[in-house]
């Protein structure tokens, strides 16, 4: 196996081989999102939840002052939008990590990475396909808020992609990461509740960091380094017309650590419970 392994890594690789495999991995995350219709609807769900539920209940107690990017005062529905399109990366950048996890146990992953193409590629294949599905859940949330009055400019709507793709591309590598160490499929789901709802309620998808320091100096501190405040804030600037160097500076900063820890740390063997002292048990 060994060296049937070295032989075929041997075969010099041209341009269609990388294409078609982007566009195999690209198709079964595709069709697997369309089979999975309940996904789609949940996504949706938690956002629009806080957008029209609970915002309706904050917004007579919580004002927003004029802050960047924003030229006037806003309501509360116009602040948390940008956050809420970061929420629904974030569960699908877990959702992928987990299918990621079911794919290693079953053995499907490894069967893939039994290709001659390099490992790196295979994984950032599965982190810009998960991107790529995500954005038509995020712009379907953005269509349906146009109805409680969250009306970015329309130019926003195009210049918010590039920061869409990188935030997803880090979530993304964020739940590679996470499920390069995780060994068992039933493991993986609490460690995500211990991460999800950590770095979105730690951070100003919901409020204002001016308000986190009121209330406490130490939690300001903790959703100032928090990435997904940056991630957040970059994706506000964005859908404004306007630009975060410092976010987008962290952003790209933490999809760089958290690839290469993940492509570095992702063993296809970890998880798989086989006999004979093959794998972890």
């Amino acid at each position: 196996m060994n060296s049937q392994a070295k032989v075929s890594r041997s075969v010099p690789l041209n341009r269609s081989a990388y294409l078609n495999c982007f566009t195999g991995i690209l198709t079964r995350e595709f069709l697997r999102f369309v089979s999975q219709r309940s996904r789609f609807l949940s996504s949706l769900v938690r956002p629009l939840l806080w957008l029209i539920v609970f915002a309706a209940g904050f917004r007579a107690a919580l004002g927003i002052s004029i802050i960047p990017p924003y030229e006037t005062y806003i309501t509360y529905e116009v602040y948390i939008a940008p956050g809420l399109c970061c929420m629904i990366l974030l569960f699908n950048g877990m959702q992928s990590s987990l299918s990621m996890v079911y794919d290693r146990e079953m053995g499907s992953m490894r069967v893939l990475l039994m290709s001659p193409l390099p490992r790196g590629y295979l994984l950032l294949c599965k982190m810009v396909s998960t991107a790529l599905i995500s954005l038509a859940q995020v712009y379907t949330f953005l269509a349906i808020a146009l109805f409680v009055d969250v009306d970015p400019p329309l130019r926003g709507y195009l210049a918010v992609l590039p920061a869409l793709v990188l935030v997803a591309l880090m979530l993304g590598a964020l739940g590679l990461f996470m499920s390069s160490w995780i060994k068992q499929l039933e493991n993986f789901a609490g460690v995500m509740n211990f991460v999800i709802f950590p770095m979105f309620f730690l951070s100003s998808a919901l409020y204002p960091l001016w308000k986190m320091r009121e209330a406490s100096e130490w939690l300001y501190w903790i959703c100032s380094v928090n990435p997904f405040t940056h991630a957040t804030e970059l994706v506000r600037h964005a859908l404004y017309l306007k630009m975060s160097w410092e976010a987008f500076a962290v952003v790209a900063g933490t999809t760089l650590v958290f690839s290469v820890l993940a492509i570095k740390g992702f063993n296809p063997q970890r998880g798989m419970r086989g006999t004979g002292g093959k794998g972890p048990k």
